[in-house]
């Protein structure tokens, strides 16, 4: 099966500052107990509806299957009237820059996605998680509710074009709600909603969930099943390009060599498999591995570094500077976000023997390591738009640090962060008095951009 969900148990809310500050009512809706439970009646996959939600009542979102090719359904969310007029206000609360007008938008509309987004980033900044987390869950009922009979979360034939901004939001509460259980200790399950995102729109992958999916089936122990996504996909996709990918397929066939119930011939064979990828992974992608990973980890084990590999110019920092902002953005991502699957002592000790072995080959100018050279000048230039998308989501530094210019210098929304430039629009928002406003004060200001990287509160 393409994916499945565990069961989550219901938790009640604890008294946060969000409440505090706001008050519950305004935060969560008039919640009189003769109300509670009366008003969900669907089953739902993604999340089950709490005591303390708002009574439900459809929010003017609709799904329609717009084409049926080769077996695979396309569809796309769409508003009512009414839904664009709460999103118009929306957008005036977010450009207003007060979060109280977020609240009030949402104390009248309960189950508008955006506002539900935004305010999830709100009390997430603010640490109440538990907040954060159930108001995600809250925009996940409210899509699963609107879904088409023929859309499946679990065939992997539904697509959603992420041109269409209607469908963002769907994607960005599939990702939250991802993370958070990633965090919560559920690899398992946000693995596979990590699978349901990619296979909303595999071709684009918008959100690059090509660069996170290694990562949770490692935490998951899920060693094959990355190695047979790299055979299925390396011929299309060339996985072998991205950093996480080759140091990834590395580590799973090292973890399975040290299966006790392995065959010693079997077990020979796949460590032969894993110090020959390891080995190239590092010719190909040297310079932001090495140095944020061997040295720390073992001074942490109190074991001396070797001086040959600490002063090496190949894992140097001249290396470094040297490096492309693009596979300076890849591997920071992969160094920030995986490096405690490289703390295990014999993980470690293996990684510091493969460096060693590299550095003999540099030193013996071995061939692959200038072709390896080679291919990163040409491919790595410049990253694609869904890969800034990603680092941003990511929240991870030391990829975030790496981002281009163009990327840093604008503001973005976190209910719509980097939208593509060819967005397909189907209705636009007329010009509210605040944007007139800025016009007066900025002649080249954009409605149609502002929607889409005003600055945030």
């Amino acid at each position: 099966m393409w994916w499945r969900l565990a069961h989550r148990r219901k938790t009640k809310h604890n008294k946060t500052e969000l409440k505090r500050y706001f008050g519950a009512r305004a935060v969560l809706g008039d919640q009189r107990p003769r109300q509670r439970n009366r008003q969900f009646h669907r089953s739902t996959w993604m999340t089950s509806p709490k005591d303390s939600w708002p009574r439900f009542s459809r929010p003017g979102i609709s799904m329609t299957l717009l084409e049926t090719k080769d077996g695979v359904h396309y569809f796309t969310f769409e508003h009512s009237r009414e839904y664009q007029q709460v999103q118009f206000k929306f957008l005036d609360a977010v450009e207003s820059m007060d979060p109280n007008n977020i609240v009030a938008l949402l104390q009248l509309n309960p189950y508008h996605i955006d506002s539900l987004l935004q305010l999830s980033d709100v009390c997430r900044i603010q640490e109440d998680q538990e907040m954060a987390r159930d108001l995600i869950e809250r925009a996940l009922y409210s899509f699963e509710c609107a879904f088409h009979p023929l859309f499946s979360l679990t065939s992997g034939t539904s697509r959603l074009d992420y041109l269409r901004p209607e469908n963002r939001a769907f994607y960005l509460a599939l990702y939250k709600h991802m993370m958070f259980l990633e965090k919560r200790g559920c690899p398992r399950t946000a693995l596979e909603y990590c699978k349901l995102i990619l296979s909303l729109d595999p071709d684009s992958d918008p959100l690059c969930m090509l660069l996170l999916i290694d990562f949770l089936a490692l935490r998951s122990r899920e060693y094959q099943s990355v190695l047979q996504l790299y055979q299925d996909w390396e011929e299309h996709r060339n996985l072998s390009q991205l950093p996480n990918f080759a140091f990834s397929t590395a580590l799973c066939h090292f973890h399975l060599s040290q299966q006790e119930n392995m065959d010693p011939e079997e077990s020979h064979k796949q460590r032969h498999k894993a110090d020959q990828l390891l080995q190239i992974a590092l010719i190909m992608f040297p310079c932001n591995f090495v140095i944020p990973f061997l040295m720390p980890l073992l001074d942490l084990c109190t074991v001396q570094p070797d001086a040959a590999v600490t002063s090496h110019s190949f894992f140097g920092p001249n290396s470094q500077i040297r490096q492309l902002p693009a596979l300076a953005e890849l591997t920071g991502l992969y160094v920030g976000r995986t490096c405690t699957l490289w703390r295990e002592a014999a993980v470690m000790l293996w990684l510091e023997e493969t460096v060693k072995e590299v550095l003999r080959r540099v030193d013996a100018k071995d061939p692959v390591v200038e072709d390896c050279q080679n291919k990163r000048k040409q491919r790595y230039q410049s990253a694609p738009r869904n890969i800034h998308r990603h680092v941003l989501l990511s929240e991870i530094k030391e990829a975030t640090s790496t981002l281009p210019l163009e990327v840093t210098t604008q503001p973005v929304m976190g209910f719509d962060p980097l939208p593509p430039l060819d967005s397909v629009i189907s209705y636009t928002r007329p010009e509210s008095a605040l944007s007139l406003f800025f016009r007066s004060l900025l002649p080249n200001f954009n409605i149609q951009v502002s929607q889409s990287t005003s600055v945030f509160f």
